[in-house]
């Protein structure tokens, strides 16, 4: 089962001025005025049951980027001896309707995709991938260029040991455990108060 989405419009934004780091004593400054030096996209596929990780900078989104994506990972085993490879996807317009499952089908024999509701590509456990590029890769932004912001792009990936090329991190958030009242002792009927004259 592969989750499968785009990052679109990731800005290299320079700013102003340079940052100063934290110091004792002071938070970090960041300017906030900046100059726009162009956009990528960052489209990604997680494999939820071998936490593989599959990524790609792209000029812009499309359908043409989406199918180098797909044809990324439908050339690498297992998948392209799998009997069937599920693709989780949004409604977004590279991936979105009929004509896209028909598409994925004459291209992939053994290629399934799967839709979420509309509005629910939160659903896409992709996007908690994505959360964490936002925090950790993209924030805060100030790249000089495109070039500089796509080579920051991979760089959960580019973190780990040569021989692990997978990011094994779960994406399972736990399940929230039943609330359960704290002990309290039973309740005794209030005494009757005795009244003294």
């Amino acid at each position: 089962m592969i989750c499968a989405d785009e990052k679109s419009q990731l800005q290299a934004l320079g700013r102003r001025h340079t940052p100063l780091a934290p110091a004792r004593g002071r938070a970090g400054r960041f300017e906030f005025e900046y100059h726009r030096n162009g956009t990528l996209a960052y489209l990604a596929a997680w494999d939820v049951h071998h936490a593989n990780l599959f990524d790609r900078v792209e000029a812009t989104t499309g359908i043409e980027p989406f199918g180098r994506l797909v044809e990324q990972v439908m050339t690498a085993e297992p998948y392209a001896s799998a009997r069937t490879v599920y693709w989780v996807v949004d409604n977004g317009s590279s991936h979105a309707g009929k004509t896209s499952i028909k598409r994925m089908q004459q291209k992939w024999e053994n290629a399934r995709l799967i839709h979420l509701p509309v509005h629910a590509s939160w659903l896409n456990q992709i996007e908690l991938y994505f959360s964490i590029v936002q925090r950790k890769a993209l924030t805060p932004n100030d790249f000089a260029s495109p070039e500089e912001l796509a080579i920051r792009l991979p760089v959960l990936r580019r973190a780990l040991p040569p021989d692990r090329q997978a990011i094994r991190v779960d994406l399972h958030p736990p399940r929230p455990r039943r609330a359960t009242r704290p002990h309290r002792p039973p309740r005794t009927p209030a005494r009757a108060r005795r009244v003294t004259v």
